[in-house]
């Protein structure tokens, strides 16, 4: 599995996403309760384990009770997956969510892209320095996520000093639910302009493209420093991981 460099941390270039086990499917209600009826714990564990099996070192997943304490069980049972936590929006506090997701052994962190794109609409994305050098005091390398190009930019602009930038390929922010193929063109373009890593997720549109599609665009199109995160289902396919480990040596290998 090839490797990227995030910050001094050496993250594999699929990373997996939790936006599965969390019962996100951004498709349907229906898919909703479809995952969270099939991610019991002891699935969730056994899907990381498999992505370990594959080479796949890193998951992103969110900074809440139920993510937390599963990966501190995982951990127990001998599990060595890393951890990129992302903020939860419903959290009351965000540099207390940073707090707690540092102490819970995150490598690190980034800023909820909904939440970044709401504050930089509103002309409050600066509130985010804080959180940001929280967390690297804390430790952790500290990212930005965002649906739109000019969250990113414009954080860029701010010199937030994110030190990685998780690039939604669909703007969902202005569009919930809305996968235009313009949007990801969008997003690969203002990605090489970022001077840090950037991390692509959403390359799916959330299972509607074609898998060697999806991987092949990306990964032609970000560059030889990025990464993707991906989410796995693995009720009606059980070799998700695999898949998409070997999607990421065809297409990741590359440059």
């Amino acid at each position: 599995m090839p490797l990227v460099d995030l910050g001094g941390v050496r993250v594999s270039r699929f990373i997996v996403g939790g936006n599965p086990f969390s019962g996100g499917s951004h498709t349907s209600a229906e898919l909703d309760r479809d995952m969270r009826d099939h991610y019991t714990v002891e699935r969730i564990k056994a899907t990381l384990r498999e992505c370990e099996a594959e080479g796949i070192n890193t998951f992103i997943g969110r900074g809440d009770n139920h993510i937390i304490r599963l990966l501190n069980e995982y951990r127990q049972e001998g599990g060595a997956i890393q951890w990129i936590g992302q903020t939860a929006p419903e959290m009351a506090s965000v540099t207390e969510n940073v707090r707690r997701i540092a102490a819970s052994g995150a490598k690190c962190c980034f800023m909820h892209g909904g939440m970044s794109d709401c504050m930089e609409a509103e002309g409050k994305l600066e509130a985010l320095r804080e959180p940001i050098e929280l967390g690297k005091s804390l430790g952790m390398v500290m990212g930005i996520a965002g649906h739109r190009p000019r969250t990113h930019l414009r954080a860029v602009e701010l010199g937030l000093g994110a030190q990685f930038h998780c690039c939604c390929f669909y703007n969902l922010s202005d569009r919930p639910q809305t996968y235009l193929p313009d949007d990801r063109d969008a997003m690969v373009e203002a990605i090489r302009q970022l001077p840090a890593p950037a991390i692509g997720y959403k390359i799916m549109a959330a299972g509607r493209n074609d898998p060697d599609e999806a991987w092949s665009y990306a990964f032609a199109k970000i560059r030889a420093t990025d990464a993707v995160c991906v989410g796995v289902f693995t009720k009606y396919r059980t070799d998700e991981a695999r898949r998409c480990a070997e999607l990421t040596r065809r297409y990741g290998s590359r440059g």
